[in-house]
């Protein structure tokens, strides 16, 4: 089954410095029926205005990945690290036992990224980072796993059974994937116009996958996609 969840279902917030659209249940919205898809926990698309950001703030249990579309995020935490992630860049933070971090845009232009929430292989794992700074050609015309619990080179590491793929595709170009019988897959539209299992996605829209086989995702025009494999 391929579910498409338009753009327009997508929960928004705007508190001034930071407008996100949840796609899960998050914070103060509240779904019963939208709290997770298989292992995937959280997908949030922010927008963090210049000199604001998130104060420090716990998490546990958690693989917390961010890809940074526009902008850099100043990061600091409590396992001492502190980083500046840019645009192309992707990092990971294992939360397992507990951690505390801080994002900041400290740049003069809006930030954009994707907050993604997976949940880990087990729990009590000791809070690790990862970081990588990938060129956009990477993902041109193809699949290209960013972070990934699965061994894939050149990713960030997953404390998870889940690969995060990016992908850029021209129009005409077809990419596949296959898809396990114990497996859900997430499609996330940037931009343009998919045929997604030949279900017409548009900018912003989500697919849903639940069904084994070769999915096939071609661009009607020029697109960018996230798509997210994860156990069912």
């Amino acid at each position: 089954m391929t579910e498409i969840v338009k753009a327009e279902r997508r929960h928004f917030s705007d508190i001034g410095w930071l407008q996100s659209y949840w796609l899960f249940a998050f914070s103060d919205y509240h779904d019963p029926q939208n709290v997770r898809f298989g292992s995937l926990r959280v997908f949030n698309d922010d927008i963090i205005a210049p000199g604001t950001g998130f104060p420090m703030h716990p998490h546990r249990e958690m693989e917390i990945v961010t890809l940074v579309l526009r902008g850099e995020m100043t990061h600091q935490d409590s396992m001492g690290n502190r980083a500046v992630i840019r645009a192309g860049d992707v990092q990971r933070m294992s939360a397992g036992s507990g951690l505390t971090h801080s994002e900041h845009n400290l740049g003069t232009e809006p930030v954009h990224i994707y907050q993604i929430w997976i949940f880990p292989e087990r729990k009590g794992l000791t809070p690790s980072y990862d970081q990588r700074t990938f060129d956009p050609a990477d993902w041109r015309n193809r699949l290209r796993p960013v972070a990934s619990g699965r061994g894939d080179a050149g990713a960030v590491t997953l404390h998870a059974d889940a690969v995060i793929h990016r992908c850029n595709l021209d129009a005409g170009h077809v990419v596949t994937h296959e898809v396990a019988a114990d497996r859900r897959i997430f499609v996330y539209s940037k931009t343009g116009s998919l045929l997604v299992d030949g279900r017409e996605m548009d900018a912003n829209d989500q697919a849903r996958i639940d069904a084994a086989g070769i999915l096939a995702i071609a661009a009607r025009e020029r697109a960018e996609f996230v798509l997210i494999d994860v156990p069912a």
